[in-house]
């Protein structure tokens, strides 16, 4: 039997930003009313495959760096995570990709948390060009809270309190 938290695809819909009015790092996307934290990245000449393109597989740490940041963000780093006795594995990941990351390319990481039942929880990602703002990738990666022994264990208490307080969306205007 699946536990697997359904992703909703919101690759149809463009991705347009504004600054939230209170939150440094997040964005609102004006079409949806989904509030995101933003990271910006520059793609580095190791992430390319022969073809000069990101190699497929680098979009996961790209992902990865998204998350952090937010943990980072709104004040619990990873690094405090694992400290404190919580371990976050990756158990399922969902990845469409729109267009290609080439070397050099400025990118914004769009992360928000998505759905959790207080053991398992999920991230869901945009990536776009920087310059242009246009969508190259989303997806979403699903985790679940072990203790250092590898038993499923509740959520931590800053995890949960992001899940519980960061906005779905903003409220229209």
């Amino acid at each position: 039997m699946s536990t697997a938290i359904p992703f909703e695809s919101q690759t149809s819909k463009p991705l347009r930003v504004v600054p939230h009015p209170s939150r440094e790092h997040w964005v609102v996307d004006s079409a949806t009313g989904l509030v995101y934290h933003r990271a910006v990245a520059r793609v580095p000449y190791a992430d390319t495959d022969r073809a000069g393109v990101v190699y497929h597989a680098q979009y996961l740490r790209y992902f990865e760096l998204g998350r952090t940041e937010l943990l980072r963000a709104e004040g619990y780093s990873y690094r405090e995570v694992e400290s404190d006795g919580y371990l976050f594995p990756v158990v399922s990941v969902h990845v469409e990709y729109l267009s290609p990351l080439r070397y050099d390319d400025a990118i914004w990481i769009y992360t928000r948390p998505g759905a959790s039942d207080g053991v398992r929880f999920r991230f869901e990602y945009r990536i776009a060009h920087a310059d242009s703002a246009r969508s190259v990738c989303s997806g979403s990666t699903e985790h679940c809270t072990l203790s250092p022994a590898g038993r499923p264990i509740p959520m931590e208490r800053h995890v949960a309190e992001l899940w519980r307080t960061f906005p779905e969306s903003e409220p229209s205007t």
